[in-house]
């Protein structure tokens, strides 16, 4: 019997994770998504039209909700509501390791951005396609 859905060890995965963003499922409804942020760098200011959420394995940093910073480190959980503008900072010495899920899904399934520099060249979108 073949199971539709993704079951893994996020936190593994997460923790070797290298590259800026690597999306690992997309459903149709949410995503879910690698990322690794290099000291003091951070995913850049944004606002979606969608919800998303955040959790750190590894690192810490703060998350910028509306102006407002709050530190935020290893076990942290981050719940950005649709329009409200939001950063990820890596404040440490050593690489920030997260994984966040978009709902419904932001990115184009499987895209993998080694750096945020890949990332912002790229004007990818989610095209309605998912993993399964």
């Amino acid at each position: 019997m073949i199971m539709n859905g993704f079951i893994q060890d996020i936190e593994s995965l997460a923790g070797k994770n290298d590259d800026f963003r690597q999306v690992i499922y997309t459903a149709k409804y949410c995503q879910l998504v690698l990322m690794a942020l290099k000291p003091k760098e951070d995913i850049g200011p944004e606002v979606h039209k969608l919800d998303q959420f955040f959790r750190v394995e590894e690192g810490s940093g703060e998350a910028v909700l509306d102006g407002v910073r709050t530190p935020i480190r290893e076990g942290f959980a981050v719940v950005v509501p649709a329009g409200t503008n939001h950063n990820i900072i890596n404040t440490g010495s050593v690489p920030m390791k997260l994984y966040t899920l978009y709902s419904p899904p932001n990115h184009r399934d499987g895209v993998v951005h080694h750096t945020r520099a890949d990332a912002e060249a790229d004007n990818e979108h989610f095209d309605g396609k998912t993993t399964e």
